[in-house]
Parts: C-alpha cells; sequence; structure tokens
C-alpha cells in the first residue's frame, strides 16, 4: 500500500485528519512550539522538561506513564495517535489525564507498517507505539522514522525498547498502598522510581519518586526516600 493510500484510509477515520488541518494557528498560540508540554509530576525527567519535537522517547514496563506523558499535551490542543493497543484502557487514559477527544486508536497497524507509520506521524503531534510494534520495528525502520519526525515535528513514544531513542524511561520498585500484609484492605496508589536516561541533554540518569496511579488515579509525586550512608562508623 502506498503511503498516499495509506493516509487516506486513516483520515477516513473520524477524528482522524492531516497535520496541515491539526496545526492551524489559534488564538491563544503565538508561534511554534519547540516542545510539548507534559505534567509537572514527570516533568523533570525530560531535558527541558517537556516532549522535544522531532525526539523520540521510549518507555520500558508502563503503558500508564506512556498516558501520563500524553496527558498535558493533549489537554493544550495536541493531537496524538496510538497504535497497536487494541485493549487499551480509556477509562484509565482519563483518569490519567488524557482528553479522549485528542486521540485517535489504530487498533492494528496492519503489515504495511512503514505507510502507516509515516502517516502517522504527517498527521498528528505524537505518535505511540505499542510494545509489539516495538519489537518487530527493525533499527533500519527506527532510523528512517527518526528522519520523518525531524521534518514533521512530531514526537514518537515508545512503549518499549526503541533503537536509537534520545530519551529513556523505565520504572522500578513497584510498592503498592492500601493492602495490609495478609491480603485485606483496598489498593489505594502505587508507589514507583522513574529514571531516565539517553543522548545530549539526557546523559546523566535522574530518578524520581512516584505514585502511578495515584489516590485519584492521576499520577502523583512521590516520597523521596532518605538516604542512608555509604558507610556506618560505630561510635
Amino acid at each position: 500500500m502506498a503511503v498516499p493510500d495509506a493516509l487516506a484510509e486513516l483520515t477516513a477515520i473520524a477524528g482522524v485528519r492531516t497535520a496541515s488541518q491539526l496545526r492551524q494557528p489559534s488564538p491563544d498560540v503565538t508561534g511554534p512550539a519547540e516542545a510539548l508540554p507534559v505534567l509537572p509530576t514527570v516533568a523533570g525527567l525530560l531535558p527541558g522538561g517537556g516532549l522535544r519535537r522531532g525526539g523520540t522517547v521510549s518507555v520500558s514496563g508502563s503503558t500508564s506513564l506512556v498516558l501520563a506523558l500524553l496527558a498535558e499535551a493533549t489537554k493544550t490542543g495536541s493531537w496524538a495517535a496510538i497504535a497497536g493497543m487494541p485493549d487499551l484502557g480509556l477509562a484509565a487514559a482519563a483518569e490519567l489525564g488524557v482528553d479522549l477527544d485528542r486521540i485517535a486508536l489504530v487498533p492494528d497497524p496492519g503489515a504495511d507498517l512503514v505507510a502507516v507509520l509515516s502517516a502517522l506521524v504527517d498527521g498528528f503531534d505524537l505518535v505511540v507505539l505499542s510494545p509489539a510494534v516495538c519489537r518487530s520495528a527493525t533499527p533500519q525502520l527506527a532510523q528512517r522514522l527518526a528522519g520523518w519526525l525531524r521534518t514533521r515535528g512530531a514526537v514518537l513514544l515508545a512503549a518499549g525498547p526503541w533503537s536509537g531513542a534520545d530519551v529513556e524511561l523505565r520504572l522500578s520498585g513497584h510498592t503498592w498502598r492500601g493492602a495490609t500484609s495478609d491480603g485485606y484492605g483496598h489498593l489505594q496508589a502505587c508507589d514507583v522510581v522513574a529514571t531516565s536516561r539517553g543522548r545530549g541533554a539526557a546523559t546523566r540518569p535522574q530518578s524520581i519518586p512516584l505514585q502511578l496511579p495515584g489516590p485519584d488515579g492521576a499520577v502523583a509525586a512521590g516520597e523521596r526516600q532518605a538516604r542512608r550512608p555509604l558507610i556506618e562508623v560505630a561510635g
């Protein structure tokens, strides 16, 4: 399938439009943004505190963190396409702050992945790829996609390892609050540590505590643990 044909099929879906249609200037925007905004609770994970246009962010092991990264951008007018996630929990996405009216779902990109990805990058500010799509993408495709992203000014969020990602995010230390040691009670929040590392300004790893989800279902700032001394001296 040629790229124009793939784009025509995608834009035939209700709510899907091309980049030229989506990026019309609005009265409250004075110029093109260099980065798409993110929630303050996760801004510390990204160089410059936002999603740099033309860049790629890889998120391993957490669909919730991917959705949290979409929240502020969609609420402020950006459009996102999510490819390869037919079972995505839209209720959870809404709780995390995602504007569902600015989300287009492509449940199955099909066999012609190159044409579909090209069409999505051309038509949306943010493109999210499922772990399965990430696994099927070759390093050569990742390199081609990086060029398309830079040309179009879109952002790629890969929900899995991605060759050449500018920033890599990972969660660790999942600890749920609310349940007692014998299994009773209600789960209220999950404490995690989010770590980012990458290239350029993201070379030095950054780690921040989060609650994902927090008590109200959205991402919340976690509690920083006091550091223990590396060496303890008796007396």
